[in-house]
């Protein structure tokens, strides 16, 4: 498996433009369920290119921006430097340079299933407040919902080079269970992406189980991905669903 703080590197401008956002319901939820506050601080842990940091800078957080990826963090550096409550950090999960009680609340944004578990939660008590939570969050996709994504993660089995091994669905109850200790609730929420063909195919090439160009797979994936869009669109579109899970607690 590649280095889970590389392996994305060579995906940023496919990742800002094709990656999903999370349902404006995330922000209201977490606020209704008194986890979030308007001048709670932030630490957004293993933050990419900011689309789950800039979430909470809209509502006013102060964000630690945690990422170890230097494309990924400079790419957030670039389209969030407006924001004065913004403050990029390079770090990890594991070590994330943060002060001792420093943060109400951690967040991580597709990005949880790469930490080391026994390290990052040590760390993530180090470094939050008392009575402060953990939120993560993840848009799944719903992979059996319509033919299009039938096909679409038939082709992401037959082609991804570890897309089996490195899918965050792998993670389950026991997983969260013991990184709580047994208390945390789930929620979800409806999100979905629409996309003509260049769309769709950026959406799948800022996936980090994708083969580089120089991978004999690759053009023969890339058919197969024309193949299932033609077959499928309506009006030149295809529509990917997710459902937005967020998952609370605290340590």
């Amino acid at each position: 498996m590649h280095n889970s703080t590389t392996r994305f590197s060579d995906k940023v401008e496919n990742y800002i433009k094709y990656r999903p956002h999370y349902p404006a319901e995330v922000i209201n939820y977490l606020k209704s369920e008194k986890i979030l506050k308007d001048d709670s601080v932030i630490a957004d842990i293993g933050s990419g290119t900011g689309i789950s940091t800039e979430m909470f800078l809209k509502n006013g957080n102060t964000v630690h921006a945690v990422e170890p990826n230097q494309e990924m963090r400079e790419a957030a550096e670039r389209t969030l430097s407006n924001y004065k409550n913004f403050i990029s950090v390079n770090g990890t999960a594991e070590k994330t340079t943060l002060p001792n009680a420093s943060i109400d609340l951690i967040t991580a944004a597709q990005a949880f299933h790469w930490f080391d578990l026994n390290k990052t939660k040590s760390e993530f008590k180090r470094i939050l407040k008392p009575k402060g939570y953990v939120v993560l969050l993840w848009n799944a996709r719903l992979t059996d919902t319509t033919p299009f994504l039938k096909d679409y993660e038939k082709m992401l089995v037959k082609y991804g080079t570890d897309y089996l091994e490195v899918r965050h669905e792998n993670f389950g109850k026991v997983v969260f269970e013991d990184f709580f200790e047994g208390k945390y609730k789930i929620k979800t929420f409806e999100n979905r992406q629409v996309f003509d063909y260049d769309g769709v195919k950026g959406r799948l090439l800022s996936s980090s189980y994708i083969p580089k160009e120089t991978n004999p797979n690759y053009l023969p994936m890339l058919k197969e991905l024309k193949r299932i869009f033609d077959l499928h669109n309506k009006n030149g579109k295809v529509t990917i669903k997710y459902e937005t899970q967020v998952i609370t607690g605290k340590l």
